[in-house]
């Protein structure tokens, strides 16, 4: 991974201070149906209970992901991951990510209030789902480069979908506007 993680050194302090203030917003905006819920003193409810454990299978989810890309990775470094849950999606880890943040919008119905709350909870969840798309491109475009010869690599991506399950969404690779 050192040739692919680029330490930041090209990017002026301007530019790293807009990253660190739109994460920091985004961040904000997606952690909003649980501050709500808490400032407009609606209590636990059915939603967040139901919100707690998507939010709680999106971590084991992720975890596991993770888990086992290291495992592969382990195994055999210089080959793409098509085990475990990367047999259900790709990017099972991103996948996860976007459970968790789903649990916590899905913790906040019935405690936003008014419109301007539920912009700023959608704000929130919309900009997420598209980091996560927008990682999972990036993350096509690397694979692809490392391992686009390879015909097991082929067959994979030509079956596997890209990000969510069952949606024969195989390759995100070619939307530009996904770039973040």
């Amino acid at each position: 991974m050192t040739g692919e993680i680029k330490e930041g050194k090209t990017v002026s302090f301007g530019a790293k201070c807009a990253i660190w203030l739109s994460c920091a917003c985004l961040y904000v905006t997606q952690v909003t149906p649980v501050f709500y819920r808490l400032a407009n003193g609606t209590g636990a409810g059915t939603a967040s209970y139901i919100g707690a454990v998507i939010m709680l299978c999106g971590m084991v989810l992720e975890s596991a992901a993770d888990l086992q890309k290291n495992a592969a990775k382990k195994k055999n470094s210089h080959r793409f991951v098509d085990t475990g849950l990367y047999r259900l999606v790709r990017c099972p880890n991103y996948l996860g990510e976007m459970v968790f943040w789903t649990g916590v919008l899905v913790s906040g119905i019935g405690a936003l209030q008014g419109i301007g709350q539920w912009i700023m909870a959608l704000i929130g969840y919309v900009g997420i789902v598209f980091v996560m798309f927008s990682g999972a491109r990036r993350l096509e475009i690397r694979q692809n480069k490392n391992y686009g010869k390879d015909p097991e690599y082929q067959q994979y991506v030509k079956t596997v979908p890209i990000l969510l399950p069952f949606i024969p969404l195989y390759s995100v690779e070619k939307y530009k506007w996904l770039i973040a």
